[in-house]
């Protein structure tokens, strides 16, 4: 188990009360807290060197590129990925698979190709690719889930076929909390001929990750939910991929040289990197991942495991004494085969209202469809109440979660929605 309580003091936020209560944070697939070190790390710049990057060939110029170009180089060995060329900063992980989607999609997608998804994603890898197929003619398939949240490789197997032109796939589920079977997936796709692309927005923070194992030829994730700032998303995808696609944006950085009726596009990864970029937000995700890397990503996956496992056995027990029926977890019961995501509903008592007393004693979960609405379709739900861990979380915390549920079915029990 990590060291919580000297991880903790890193964190500001977590020192602080609400509602009169100790503040416990179960947010954080929506979004992480941010260590001091990141914190400062966008301090320092706009104190010290506040100055665009790549334009300038005064000193804080260069101070900032070469910092704005060291957390490139820290993202790529980070993902495990051979090439700093291949790292696109984009604003967060949606607008990088909608780079995809309207830069390789539109150039390779036509009348009758098929995009394979699963009814598991975000809107933000399913939304680009209703529009792309709306646009080109192209067709939606869905693989199937299995009553536990996972993907049926059976299905698999018969969804990618001969048409199948990308499969998009999360890697984990913000709902389930599953952790889907990557590199089997696009063992399938790339028998097919087909691309892969993974929504890593909620994997790679947690999991230990490397392009190579996963075998996937794009993959998208956001610094936001792992201890960086809002506003840096990453793209990553082979480069011989990216060399074939045009830019998607026009303007500054991204060009080689402009005409009045022509341009060349600049070389990766700037060809995608149009205009100023977050340069404040990206150093300070440079600090967020040497953060990450000094805490070890295989320990923060055991972390998540621990607590998973304690979670776990937390739900089986309060479903047998004192809530039955009426507390229904969704996604797999084995820690091992998921992330510190989970998903639940207490009877007919509407997520909101139960986010709203856990939130008066002082505890932060999500409530709702959580960018999920076809799936909160399947299941039958509005939605879900949502807790989620991360490196500063314990077990005390998971306690006092269950402990503010009691108190929510104590208060609304007897409410009905349905």
């Amino acid at each position: 188990m990590l060291n919580t309580n000297e991880i903790r003091k890193d964190f500001p936020i977590l020192s602080r009360e609400v509602n009169g209560k100790k503040l416990i944070y179960l947010d954080n697939a929506a979004t992480s807290q941010k260590p001091i070190q990141v914190i400062d790390a966008i301090s320092d710049y706009y104190k010290r060197y506040n100055a665009n990057v790549h334009r300038g060939i005064h000193t804080l110029s260069e101070e900032a590129t070469t910092a704005y170009e060291e957390t490139r180089e820290l993202i790529t060995d980070f993902i495990k990925a051979d090439d700093s060329k291949e790292i696109i900063f984009t604003a967060n992980a949606t607008a990088a698979i909608n780079l995809v989607a309207f830069s390789w999609g539109k150039a390779n997608i036509k009348k009758g190709d098929e995009i394979v998804l699963s009814p598991m994603e975000h809107h933000s890898n399913l939304v680009p690719w209703q529009m792309l197929a709306k646009e080109t003619g192209a067709k939606l398939l869905f693989l199937e889930l299995t009553e536990d949240g996972q993907i049926d490789m059976e299905s698999a197997k018969e969804w990618i076929g001969p048409h199948t032109k990308l499969v998009a796939i999360t890697q984990m589920s913000n709902v389930f909390g599953t952790i889907n079977p990557i590199a089997e997936i696009a063992k399938l796709a790339h028998a097919r001929g087909a691309l892969l692309l993974v929504d890593g927005a909620q994997g790679v923070p947690h999991i230990p990750t490397s392009v190579h194992e996963l075998q996937c030829d794009f993959l998208a994730f956001s610094m936001h939910k792992m201890l960086g700032p809002t506003g840096v998303g990453v793209l990553w995808a082979k480069r011989e991929i990216l060399e074939a696609m045009p830019p998607f944006m026009g303007g500054g950085d991204m060009i080689s040289s402009v005409k009045l009726t022509s341009f060349t596009a600049n070389e990766l990864p700037w060809k995608f990197e149009a205009g100023t970029p977050n340069i404040a937000d990206v150093i300070a995700s440079g600090a967020a991942i040497t953060y990450l890397n000094k805490i070890g990503m295989q320990a923060v996956r055991e972390h998540e495991i621990e607590l998973s496992k304690y979670a776990l056995s937390l739900f089986a027990e309060t479903s047998k004494n004192g809530m039955g029926d009426d507390l229904v977890l969704y996604g797999p019961l084995d820690a091992s085969k998921r992330g510190g995501v989970f998903s639940f509903n207490l009877g007919d008592i509407h997520p909101h209202d139960i986010g709203q007393i856990l939130s008066d004693q002082g505890v932060a979960i999500r409530a709702g469809h959580h960018c999920c609405q076809p799936l909160m379709n399947e299941l039958g739900v509005p939605g879900t109440a949502r807790a989620s861990f991360y490196i500063y979380n314990t077990k005390e915390e998971v306690d006092m979660l269950f402990t503010a549920l009691k108190e929510a079915k104590k208060v609304l029990g007897h409410v009905s929605i349905r």
